[in-house]
């Protein structure tokens, strides 16, 4: 699996050097994402943001220009790291079935640590201008167009029974809207399940779906 590169860079920035840059901005989005979990979106201020990271407000502007700008870096945070925890998963399988199982859990637990920051991503997306919204929901793609590439590559090593392209991507969507799943219902699926348990169940779920495919 390739990586696809971070889109951050069309945010306009003052700071030639693009490693400081980096380094900033992630001090910025690892403040707002708190503040935005806290209190909201539209409730929290730039003048917040900036002190929350270290940073005078002018200082904070040498590295985005809006609110809107840091929203979209939290957005891409999130998607990045889901897509690493992906691609990890991938990495430390041996091949067959195996993979699928590894990827599914890998995916779920990102999808555990990073809850609160992916409800985030739901509440508040539609405060993004139109040109980062859409971005943000291309990103959602690309992580299901990952589990499609694994998906994908197992039926051709005949490790998963065959499917044509619309079954790949639906067992896909599943995946990735039950990992969402725990986020959306973490409030009451924790009384009845450890996130492990979720995790089984869930697997067992999709294996038995995709079999029925036959």
């Amino acid at each position: 699996m390739h990586e696809q590169p971070s889109r951050t860079h069309d945010i306009p920035t003052q700071v030639k050097n693009p490693d400081l840059v980096d380094r900033r901005r992630r001090q910025i989005v690892e403040a707002a994402a708190k503040l935005f979990i806290a209190q909201g979106f539209h409730k929290t201020t730039t003048r917040q943001i900036a002190r929350a990271a270290g940073f005078s407000i002018g200082s904070l502007y040498e590295y985005v220009t809006s609110k809107e700008d840091v929203l979209y870096l939290v957005c891409e945070f999130i998607h990045t790291e889901v897509a690493r925890g992906v691609a990890g998963a991938m990495q430390r399988t041996t091949g067959g079935k195996e993979v699928l199982v590894e990827v599914i859990r890998e995916y779920f637990l990102v999808c555990h640590r990073m809850s609160d920051f992916i409800l985030l991503i739901y509440q508040e997306t539609r405060s993004l201008p139109g040109v980062w919204r859409k971005r943000v929901l291309e990103n959602e793609l690309r992580i299901t167009g990952v589990l499609v590439e694994v998906l994908a590559g197992l039926v051709a090593s005949g490790d998963l029974p065959s499917m044509n392209n619309e079954k790949l991507e639906l067992v896909a969507h599943n995946i990735s809207v039950l990992g969402h799943m725990w986020t959306f219902r973490r409030w009451y699926l924790a009384r009845h399940y450890s996130i492990d348990d979720y995790i089984r169940v869930q697997t067992d779920f999709i294996i038995g779906m995709i079999a029925r495919q036959v």
